[in-house]
């Protein structure tokens, strides 16, 4: 298992181009390969379909076999000189994935063509393996029969077609191709799965579309449909004529106009995804992409940077981690010690980029939420767990309710805020504080969790400790004060609220409540 998941961690480091091929790196992936299952190396192939692999990466898949190359070859991209120059090494049944492809090249077409003779001629079994190579290779190409005397028998006709087929090809690359042009579709289907990614396509090339996300949160490479779609895809209602841009030379390149209807599970309601149409808008109708407006423009730009700096950020992490679990070879005691401190402190940097994603998000209305039942008491018990290291540096503890309830909302933006207030006390707290933690249900509607305030921030009425990010005592990585602007906020899109108090810290989420069943009787 160990070795498994090396092999996974470091083609995903690799494949996702968060560790650069180098000629080490690809050399301990060639070790692995060869102790790793076959359906294991399929599966890594596959879980890279849409992440760019670099050009070593596709190579060591290409190269293979069928299970693992077959998800590689049918939507890896690389440059044209980089696939002429893997097409000899593949079999034939790599380059027949290949030949399926419509987004390819002109001069990667031309290249593939060039391998018909000997991708698609029957060997001739009348003599040995080599002697059948050598006088279909060595046939000179002609258009007559002259010199068929000299040949054994069952040769003359492999050797004569290979020579023509041969003579037919030079004469042929001889002449300028001209360009293929991608012939123009007019309309497509397509489906999404629940997280809004168009999963499934039908009348235009997959590899164009396959990928293209709805949601604008989940988006990479640049969002390509505009705010109708995404908005309906956030309420999970029906929307139509949403403009969609895709980009290259294949037949789905250009301007679209699109519609779709969401798809529940019959028996649980639960959202499945979209199934929609696409179709070229008409001469009087236009699909080109509108301008962001203004007041999302800070939002947008805050959430690339937040792209930005979490792509050399997970870079680190994985660097540290190979190097504390001595991946690529032995490594002293001080440099995995220093690497377990990087690694924890790219772990601690991450959870706060995320945060600035999740601050970004709110403010430009582009937060997705799934509401569901929630309960308290576990999530808390797994909260206070993963504080507990925290806990222990700053010499506090954390005391959990005895009573449990269950809240409506998203889980993982319940959890997200549950935790990020709890570490915010728990950082603010020193040696002998307790910090605890209460569950009420108030009205009939509504839940309080309240949490005790440390001594440190006494010195903050009210909501005055909402300012405090730039104090010289504050120990959270963003500021006291961020971190609960960002928990108010959250607390706001599930639908409660935060209220600062003189003691405690008030959080009041809805109340999800079971509905009671009645006794049958049988007359």
């Amino acid at each position: 298992m160990g070795v498994q998941s090396a092999w996974r961690q470091l083609v995903d480091l690799v494949g996702r181009r968060r560790v650069a091929p180098a000629p080490r790196v690809m050399s301990a992936l060639r070790e692995l390969q060869s102790r790793v299952p076959a359906s294991v190396r399929a599966a890594s192939a596959r879980a890279l379909e849409f992440a760019d692999p670099p050009a070593p990466l596709v190579r060591l898949f290409a190269l293979d076999g069928g299970q693992a190359a077959a998800p590689m070859l049918r939507s890896a991209r690389l440059e044209a000189d980089a696939w002429i120059q893997l097409l000899p090494e593949l079999t034939p049944a790599g380059r027949a994935i290949l030949r399926n492809r419509r987004d390819l090249s002109a001069a990667v077409v031309r290249a593939l063509e060039s391998f018909g003779s000997v991708d698609f001629v029957l060997p001739d079994n009348s003599l040995p393996m080599e002697a059948a190579t050598v006088s279909a290779l060595d046939q000179p190409a002609r258009e007559g029969v002259a010199g068929a005397s000299d040949l054994e028998p069952g040769t003359f006709e492999i050797a004569e077609v290979v020579a023509r087929i041969d003579a037919f090809w030079r004469h042929r690359e001889a002449e300028p191709a001209a360009p293929i042009p991608a012939q123009r579709v007019e309309a497509f289907r397509f489906e999404t799965d629940a997280k809004g990614i168009i999963r499934w396509v039908d009348g235009v090339n997959r590899g164009a579309v396959i990928g293209i996300s709805l949601d604008p949160g989940a988006a990479t490479g640049g969002l390509r449909v505009d705010g109708v779609a995404s908005g309906a895809f956030r309420h999970r209602t029906a929307f139509s004529h949403a403009r969609l841009k895709i980009e290259g030379e294949s037949d789905a390149a250009g301007d679209w106009l699109i519609s779709g209807v969401p798809v529940f599970d019959q028996s649980s309601g639960r959202f499945n995804g979209y199934r929609g149409t696409a179709r070229r808008p008409r001469m009087d109708e236009r699909a080109e992409q509108p301008q962001p407006v203004a007041a999302n423009a800070s939002a947008d730009s805050l959430r690339q940077l937040v792209h930005e700096l979490r792509t050399p950020t997970n870079a680190i992490a994985g660097f540290a981690e190979m190097i504390e679990t001595q991946m690529l070879g032995p490594v002293s005691s001080v440099y995995r010690e220093r690497a377990h401190t990087i690694r924890t402190q790219a772990r601690e940097l991450l959870g706060a980029i995320d945060d600035l994603d999740l601050a970004a998000r709110i403010d430009s209305a582009a937060l997705a939420l799934v509401p569901g039942r929630v309960g308290l008491r576990p999530m808390l018990e797994s909260i206070a767990d993963d504080l507990a290291p925290l806990a222990e540096l700053r010499g506090a503890m954390i005391a959990l309710p005895i009573d449990d309830a269950s809240v409506v909302g998203d889980r993982r933006a319940v959890e997200r805020l549950l935790s990020r207030l709890l570490a915010t006390l728990v950082s603010a707290s020193a040696k002998g504080e307790r910090i605890g933690v209460y569950v009420t249900r108030e009205h009939e509607d509504r839940v309080a969790i309240s949490m005790d305030r440390p001594r440190a921030l006494a010195d903050y009425p009210g909501d005055s400790v909402l300012g405090i990010d730039d104090e010289r005592d504050d120990a959270t990585l963003l500021g006291t004060g961020f971190a609960l602007r960002l928990a108010r906020n959250l607390a706001r899109e599930l639908g409660g609220s935060l209220a600062i108090g003189s003691d405690r810290l008030t959080l009041r989420l809805p109340l999800s409540v079971n509905s009671p069943v009645s006794q049958a009787h049988l007359n």
